[in-house]
This record gives C-alpha cells, structure tokens and sequence, in this order.
C-alpha cells in the first residue's frame, strides 16, 4: 500500500531526490461552469454540492486536484477498491477550515480522519455516459463496505420548480447549492457545461499576488489581498479575511477561494469576499 508522506520524503531524501518530486502532474478532472437560474434540470442528474476538499484516487495514492499526494492515513486508504475514484473529503457542511487543517498535516492524525468522509462522485475507469457510471460506481462502492466511502447520491428533479425546491431545501440544512451533471455526459475533462453548480452566491479561485498594508485600527497588519484570476484580471479582496489571516497573511502565490454576487462589465467580481486558502491546489 502507499507509503505515508513522511516515509515518502525520507526516502526521497535517501535518493537524493527534492520534496517536490512527490507532487505528479495535476489529474485530467471535469470541473463545473455556472447554471443559469432557470436552467432545465431534465438532461440532468442533481446532487448536493459539498463543501470539501477534492480527492483522486488512482487505485494506489489519494491526490489532490493539483497532483500532491494527500497524506491520509492507512486505514483510509487501505479499504479503498483498486478501480480509480474522483471525489471529494467531506467533513460536513459549514465545516471546510476544519476539514482543511486536517488533510493538509504533512502526517496525519488517524483520529481526526476518522470523522472524514470520502464523497465520490465519478467512475473514470468505468464504460458508458454519466449515469452508466455512477451506477457502476454505487456498485464498487457497495462491494468495498468502507465506512468513510460513499457514493454521492444523484437523482432526477422533474422540472425547474422542483429545482428550486430541492435548493431552497439544501440551503436551508446549510449547504452550499446543487451540482447538475449530464446524466448522458461522456468521460470529460476540463470545464464543461457537462457539469454545472447552482448556488444563489457565486464563488471561484484567484491567486494571491501582493500583500496590501492595512491602515487604521488594521495598522501593521493585512488590509487586503491582491489576487489575479485565471485571465489575468486582478483586484484586492479585503472583506471577510479573518484576524487571525490579517496577522499572519498567506504566502504570496496561494490560492483562494473568494465569494462574488456578479461580474462588472470589465469582468472583475461585485461584492467581493474571502472565503478560504486553498491548501488542496
């Protein structure tokens, strides 16, 4: 079975090898585009969208999106079936920096793991369209009996005012929205329109490029990111940081996630808030 990654790094050091050398090429992976608010949810297979940390597993090591191995603990790993799995680690809704500070230990605390779920979604070794899959995946999942493993739950939603229905009632149990997948979709990569989110606030991932001085009661402290989205756009992200990130500012080149109601004409985020540090990218 895969070795933890401090084992990993103490052998990499034995061969002369960098730390870096445990980080593969980011995973090919199908990521979501926007659904309109009136979106036909009739092509589609409905989910919740979880607030969690996305996961690969390529029937041997458990990776994030970025290519690094996440350091999880044998008893995770070891129940998992060979066929590989996309998912996401799941701790519950509202509770994301928790899940963060867990995964993201170079050693992990089993203890902590063990409230975690792995959340799987998609089937990328198995034949057929979307639905195809994840009936295939519900039956890999069912065969390994992992108590941390479950097969994301995919239904149809009849129109768009159950649509709204099955939001309103998501939301109100605290999560974040929908996910709608195409239930006749090919594997895919990249984003697509295969896979769309639905949420009455939109989020999306922008890297940190400078560090803006605080004035003020905010003296000697953070008082914004500067962040450069993946078209180049930059802008400072000021509300929401927490004190704790204003003392101690993230590295320069971290990603994160901040929240966003629309897009000026210039295509820069209205209303802008920080989220979360990404520490799975």
């Amino acid at each position: 079975m895969p070795l933890h990654r401090r084992q990993l790094l103490v052998a990499a050091a034995g061969l002369g090898l960098p730390p870096s050398s445990l980080r593969a090429a980011p995973p090919a992976i199908l990521l979501a585009r926007v659904a309109a608010p009136d979106i036909d949810p009739a092509p589609y297979l409905v989910s919740e969208k979880l607030d969690g940390v996305r996961a690969l597993w390529d029937g041997r090591e458990l990776r994030f999106r970025s290519g690094r191995t996440i350091p999880a603990p044998e008893a995770l790993v070891a129940r998992l079936p060979p066929q590989p799995l996309d998912g996401e680690l799941w701790l519950g809704r509202g509770r994301f920096d928790a899940l963060a500070a867990i995964v993201r230990k170079a050693v992990p605390v089993a203890a902590e793991w063990q409230a975690l779920r792995y959340m799987v979604f998609e089937a990328p070794a198995a034949a057929g369209d979307f639905a195809q899959r994840h009936a295939q995946l519900q039956q890999w999942v069912g065969a390994a009996r992992h108590p941390q493993l479950y097969a994301v739950e995919q239904t149809r939603v009849a129109d768009r005012a159950a649509l709204q229905r099955e939001l309103r009632r998501v939301l109100a149990a605290g999560g974040e929205g929908l996910m709608l997948h195409r239930n006749d979709a090919p594997l895919l990569h990249g984003r697509s329109d295969a896979l769309l989110k639905l949420k009455p606030v939109l989020d999306a991932e922008a890297q940190i490029v400078a560090h803006v001085g605080g004035r003020g009661r905010l003296a000697g402290q953070l008082g914004a990111l500067e962040l450069q989205t993946p078209q180049g756009l930059r802008f400072r992200l000021g509300s929401g940081l927490p004190d704790a990130l204003r003392r101690e500012p993230p590295p320069l080149g971290a990603t994160v996630t901040y929240a966003y109601r629309a897009l000026t004409p210039a295509g820069l985020p209205r209303f802008a808030s920080f989220v979360a540090v990404r520490e799975d990218l």
